[in-house]
Formats: C-alpha cells, sequence, structure tokens
C-alpha cells in the first residue's frame, strides 16, 4: 500500500524549487535578518508580467495523530476529484478545499474507497487484507492530514479567504519608460519616447511605501516594466536603491523583477541587477521564427538570436531568468520545441494566452480556436512528461490558472496591486494602463483603487455566473476579468476560455501525479501476515 506526495510544509510546498537556488540569487534585501524560510513563503507566485497578487482560501487546521485516534468516523471530502495518472496509480485531490494532491497505488485507492460514506475508523484497524492495523490507521491518518477525508460528525466548514499572500504583499508594475525596440504584434501598448524622470520615479517609490504601511502589507515587490525598462537600466538601479532605504526605513521585505524583452541586457545591466537581488522575466514566445513572427523589432527584423544570447548570458551569471510565453495561433505549433529549449536550461515560465487588445496588429494571425489551443497544449504536454522536471508545474500551464494552492481572484487587481504609469498617474492594470484611477500625489492611492467602482471590476469567482458550482473553480477563478469583460460586456461570468480551462485541467493533473511518481518516494506500508 502506497502513497505518493509532496512532502513539503504548505507554505514552502508552493516553492519547492526556490530552496534550489543559491542564496546569492535571492530577490530580497539583506537589510534585515530574516527568517529565510518566511521570506520564501512571501514570493508565493512565480515572477510574471501580470498582476498576479491572489487571494487564496484558507487551509485546513487538522488536528493531531492521537486526537484523529479518537474519531468516530471519517467520510470522503467532496468534491474529490480522481484520475489515473498510471497503470495502477491514481491522482487524488479536492479542488475546492485544500488542493493537495496525491498519488495512490491500488490497494491505498481501496482502503480510501471504504470511506464513500461515513465509516468508524475503528472498524478498518485491521480488516485492510493483509496489512497490520498500526499501518491502515497510518494511512488513514495520511489522508486526513492531506484533507482527502474528513471528520463526518463535524459540520463542513466554508474556507474562508486567509490573509497571507494577498494581505502581505503588494505588488506594483513601475512603467519606468514607454519607449521599446520591439513591436510585438499583440503588444497593448501605443509606443513612445517617454521616460519616466527621477523626481516621478521616486515620488512613486513614496507614494508605493505610504500604501504599504496604511495597508498594513510587510513586503513590496516591485515589477519594472515599460516599453523596455533595460533601455533605463541606470533609472532603474537608482529607483531601487532607493526603494532599498525606504524599505528599511519602513522595516518592510522588498523584492523586485525588470520585465524584459531580452534583447539589449548587457553584462553591465546583468551585474547591476544581481548586486541589487533583482530577478528577471524575459519574453519568449518560440525558437527562431516562431518567436520573430510576432516579437520583430521596428523595422521587422528578427530578435530571437539577441533574446538567446541574453538568456546564455544571464545563465553564465548565475541569474536564471524567468521565462513568460504567449501562447497564439501564430506560434502555437512552435510551442513543444520552445518547451524543449526551456527544459534543457532548466528555467521556469508561464504559458499564457494571447488577449485581444486594441493596440495588438496582424489579429487574423494571434486569434485562436479552443480546439486549436487544446490540440496544441496537448502537443506541449506531450515533452513535458518525455522530460519532466522535479519542480512542480500546477501554477505554469494553463493560461492564468494556478493549480498550486485555491484562490477566489485571478489577479489582485482592485486588492493588492497597482500600476503607476510614466507620468505618475495609477491604474489598475497594465493592459488598462489608460485609465488611471488617481495619482501618486494622493496619501494611499491603493486606498483609491480598492474602492474604485469604475473600470475593471475583479470579482470573486464565487460571484461569476457559470463558476458557482465548477469543480474548478478556485483554480481558475474565472479567468482574466479584462479579457471576460471584452468579450462579454460583464465581469460576472465566466471566462470566454473556459472550456479550454476544463479540456486542460486533468493533463495538467496528470504531469503532476508523473513527477510525484518520478521524482517523490513514496510512503509504504508493506502487507503481511498478523499472528493470532
Amino acid at each position: 500500500m502506497k502513497i505518493w506526495l509532496n512532502r513539503l510544509p504548505a507554505a514552502a510546498s508552493l516553492l519547492e524549487c526556490a530552496d534550489s537556488q543559491d542564496e546569492s540569487d535571492s530577490d530580497y534585501t539583506n537589510n534585515h535578518d530574516y527568517n529565510l524560510l518566511y521570506e520564501k513563503s512571501n514570493d508565493v507566485r512565480e515572477d510574471c508580467d501580470c498582476d498576479c497578487g491572489k487571494s487564496t482560501i484558507d487551509n485546513l487546521v487538522f488536528p493531531s495523530r492521537s486526537e484523529l485516534a479518537y474519531k468516530s468516523s471519517l467520510v470522503q471530502t467532496a468534491p474529490l476529484y480522481i484520475q489515473a495518472c498510471a497503470t495502477d496509480r491514481w491522482l487524488v485531490c479536492n479542488p475546492t478545499a485544500t488542493a493537495r494532491i496525491v498519488v495512490l497505488d491500488d490497494e491505498a485507492l481501496a482502503l480510501l474507497q471504504q470511506f464513500q460514506t461515513a465509516c468508524v475508523l475503528s472498524a478498518l484497524l485491521g480488516p485492510a487484507p493483509g496489512f497490520a492495523a498500526e499501518d491502515t490507521f497510518e494511512m488513514v491518518a495520511l489522508l486526513y492530514e492531506q484533507g482527502i477525508l474528513r471528520d463526518s460528525a463535524a459540520r463542513p466548514v466554508r474556507h474562508e479567504l486567509k490573509a497571507d499572500e494577498h494581505g502581505q504583499i503588494l505588488t506594483v508594475w513601475l512603467h519606468v519608460t514607454n519607449a521599446c525596440n520591439l513591436r510585438c504584434h499583440y503588444c497593448y501598448l501605443d509606443k513612445n519616447t517617454e521616460n519616466m524622470s527621477e523626481d516621478t520615479a521616486f515620488a512613486a517609490v513614496d507614494a508605493i511605501f505610504r500604501s504599504a504601511q496604511q495597508g498594513h502589507f510587510k513586503q513590496v515587490h516591485l515589477k519594472y516594466s515599460g516599453g523596455e525598462a533595460s533601455l533605463v537600466m541606470s533609472r532603474v538601479s537608482a529607483v531601487h536603491d532607493y526603494a532599498s532605504r525606504l524599505a528599511q526605513q519602513y522595516g518592510l521585505l522588498l523584492s523586485a523583477t525588470l520585465l524584459s524583452n531580452g534583447v539589449m541586457l548587457s553584462v553591465s545591466a546583468i551585474k547591476q541587477l544581481k548586486e541589487r537581488h533583482i530577478r528577471v522575466m524575459i519574453s519568449l514566445d518560440g525558437v527562431g521564427e516562431y518567436h520573430d513572427r510576432q516579437r520583430p523589432f521596428k523595422q521587422g527584423q528578427s530578435s530571437f538570436k539577441y533574446v538567446d544570447r541574453t538568456i546564455d548570458r544571464l545563465l553564465a551569471h548565475d541569474l536564471a531568468p524567468y521565462i513568460s510565453v504567449t501562447v497564439s495561433h501564430s506560434n502555437l505549433a512552435g510551442l513543444p520545441a520552445l518547451l524543449r529549449y526551456i527544459l534543457a536550461r532548466d528555467l521556469r515560465f508561464s504559458l499564457n494566452y494571447y488577449r485581444d487588445n486594441d493596440c495588438a496588429v496582424q489579429r487574423d494571425t494571434l486569434q485562436f480556436g479552443d480546439e486549436e489551443m487544446i490540440a496544441g497544449m496537448r502537443a506541449a504536454y506531450r515533452v513535458l512528461e518525455e522530460h519532466l522536471p522535479q519542480r512542480s508545474l500546477l501554477s505554469s500551464l494553463i493560461d492564468k490558472a494556478d493549480l498550486s494552492a485555491p484562490h477566489q481572484h485571478t489577479c489582485g487587481v482592485g486588492h493588492n496591486y497597482m500600476v503607476i504609469d510614466q507620468h505618475g498617474g495609477v491604474a489598475k492594470c497594465q493592459v488598462d494602463i489608460k485609465r488611471t484611477i488617481t495619482t501618486i500625489s494622493v496619501r494611499d492611492p491603493l486606498k483609491v483603487l480598492q474602492q474604485d467602482r469604475t473600470g475593471i471590476q475583479n470579482v470573486s469567482v464565487d460571484e461569476k455566473e457559470g463558476c458557482r458550482s465548477c469543480t474548478w473553480r478556485y483554480w481558475c477563478t474565472g479567468g482574466c476579468p479584462l479579457l471576460t469583460y471584452r468579450m462579454t460586456g460583464r465581469y460576472d461570468i465566466k471566462s470566454p476560455d473556459c472550456s479550454i480551462y476544463k479540456a486542460l485541467f486533468p493533463e495538467a493533473l496528470r504531469l503532476e501525479g508523473l513527477r510525484l511518481l518520478t521524482y517523490s518516494t513514496p510512503i509504504t506500508f508493506t502487507a503481511r501476515v498478523l499472528s493470532r
């Protein structure tokens, strides 16, 4: 009887790969002597180019094993999701509660199935064929601790939001320049040569920390963006140095990411980033022509070879970039080759679907159909199955969906996220950066965004039509609110990509099950002959 599971604590499980990083690659300032695990538990999501601060569902608090021994009966949690992930191996999870994923063999599954109706625990201490009573108890305890079983006598509890990542991290998009050396076909910005002045940048940082203090945040995460932020690298360095001083003054943690197209990052720039513990996110949409089709230079020349050079340069300086992939009709066929490229370099990544916008060009080459996307993603998943990484991919595989923890909002818009443009205007989302709600001159710009009832409304998935009873609702959360509004005229309805998500969730879960089978050591209970 065997069970495979993620043995790390809940906070660390979301960052299971972070422990493998060299401490010099940490993106936290060294101004405070904080506990390392606490720091890592705050950096929940991988770096990306979106407002991905999420509100998560509170994890269950389980009684001790000694308390479990006195429970009158147990029953399977509902809904309980079970699917085959290999021969005689079964993936099991409850997507609406803890979302902890386990893999069971046939014998362990047979034991679990005895709890389809409420079952007195003492009645099972021995009858599991060939297993000692203590082994049966240990397996039942593991299933209970993972949220697969619950106390049938207790009334099911609705899991509310907890003040963790959502309440502790304020994430801010700093639009340090509107200039860019590329002309990506799907970009949502009208480019020009405007840069954020130093005075505006410092005033923006002041406003950020005022909001962080007013909102009782414990960490500020800055995303230096544009345009192409690396074009004003000296400004980025100066702003970050100023932010570091304020973080120390306010007693807050500070982390940061440079979002870049990757074509012009010099060795000098990389050294500046590394000295300041600023991570790097690179946009890469394919290998060779598949990237160049939708991310050319201004005059139309190819850009891939320059991005490839930058990635090699970053790796040579022990600053592994995070890869953000925008998937469209144009590059979908090249996704398998791109994943081989990414996996060969052991890079973290996310696969994000193209979103139509007013600034996009050649839309007919970008727009995709549901079945086309599903087939293309399945082809990409086959590559992942052939080259499974040790790290979990639960937050990487399905657009903005995140299977690593239940949550109620797709992003942090209107909650713990704001965008500051090059003039000091404050918007809710970078895709809607032209719609500024306030400015950095107000005392608490984040509070103004939180109270605003115009523009993007990032409602809970429980308020969305078509989502309320869906098994996957706390992983998908109804998709990007801005895209949904653009396509339907409503914020309180399911994503137009809903059918894609539903088709791919089982595929993504299967990959996680295979990963656990490949890299996790099972907890094994050996059948034995019991003495009378």
